[in-house]
């Protein structure tokens, strides 16, 4: 098939599974959020998504989707190596603020996803797979609240927030121009949004953090 034998191609599905992952940390940050002004309101959230039939299909096409999403930015890298040299993923109509993002997503990507292994030991481990292998859970807000009371732990998520936040910037509207929003009146407003979008993102995830480590102050 060209989708996965083409360039464009393989852009098309790393575009579409990226899109995909950008609304489940959307979705990710405004569940966290909710940590801050109630702590019991997290932990029904945290029951809710517990082990159930749809928390576990949702575990699996999360995980797909990264999977996915992984395998094809690193087979892309690979080609862009090889025709263009230390030119990989750069863009020529890539706007200032997001150059340098642009010309190292697969280094951010990597940063994100060995930061990603880390946050799961910290949560899911403790969590969703504890419940599957029958021990005992701990609760959502007692992992929060002690993770981020270490400084170096809140030191090192704030720089995973960061990593995501220019991965964003300009993979966010990267996708979308591969996609078909491709005109300079959309692209414009796409880097725009982009830049304000991972903003978001990145204080909603960050605020959570900072919060719990002067609580514990």
């Amino acid at each position: 098939m060209w989708i996965l034998k083409s360039s464009i191609g393989r852009k098309l599905i790393m575009s579409v599974s990226g899109l995909f992952l950008i609304l489940f940390l959307l979705f990710h940050m405004s569940m966290n959020i909710v940590a801050v002004f109630s702590t019991d309101a997290y932990d029904m959230v945290c029951e809710f998504l517990g082990v159930n039939w749809y928390a576990l299909v949702g575990t699996l096409v999360l995980a797909a989707g990264f999977f996915v999403h992984i395998i094809y930015a690193t087979i892309l890298t690979l080609q862009n190596q090889k025709a263009r040299g230390n030119q990989a993923y750069a863009y020529t109509d890539a706007p200032k603020e997001v150059k340098w993002a642009s010309k190292n997503m697969f280094v951010l990507g990597l940063i994100v996803v060995g930061f990603l292994a880390l946050h799961l030991y910290h949560f899911w481990y403790k969590m969703m797979y504890a419940e599957l292998a029958g021990g005992a859970t701990a609760s959502g807000a007692d992992l929060i609240k002690e993770l981020f009371a270490s400084p170096v732990f809140s030191g090192l998520y704030l720089v995973w927030f960061a990593a995501i936040w220019f991965h964003l910037t300009h993979g966010f509207w990267s996708a979308f121009q591969t996609i078909g929003f491709s005109n300079k009146i959309w692209l414009s407003r796409l880097k725009v949004i982009a830049n304000v979008f991972s903003t978001i993102i990145f204080l909603g995830f960050a605020l959570v953090t900072v919060y719990f480590y002067m609580m514990s102050l």
